[in-house]
């Protein structure tokens, strides 16, 4: 399992022998660094037992390891087009100089 931008993760030992006492973890992104097979960059934050964010953290874990307690919601799809609305022409004004 990849994570998204906006999963809370529970990271534990199983993702790292850093993580003895477990986090809460919200990504902000993937990172594209180049990592081990099964390996991953993550950045986001750290969260307190309430889910609010502790400090901005990278951590390295293993995909494999990680457990998800949400999932980011879907971006919604717009069903109406928005209309365009054509542009004004801009009205140019000789400038003065001097």
């Amino acid at each position: 399992m990849l994570p998204r931008s906006g999963d809370v993760l529970h990271v534990t030992r199983a993702a790292s022998v850093q993580f003895l006492k477990p986090i809460m973890f919200r990504v902000i992104r993937v990172l594209d660094w180049p990592t081990y097979d099964g390996w991953v960059w993550l950045e986001g934050y750290e969260l307190n037992a309430a889910g609010d964010a502790v400090s901005r953290r990278s951590i390295y874990v293993q995909a494999a390891g990680l457990r998800q307690l949400s999932i980011a919601a879907q971006p919604r799809q717009r069903t109406v087009p928005v209309p365009v609305r054509p542009r004004r022409p801009m009205v140019r004004t000789p400038a003065r100089v001097g």
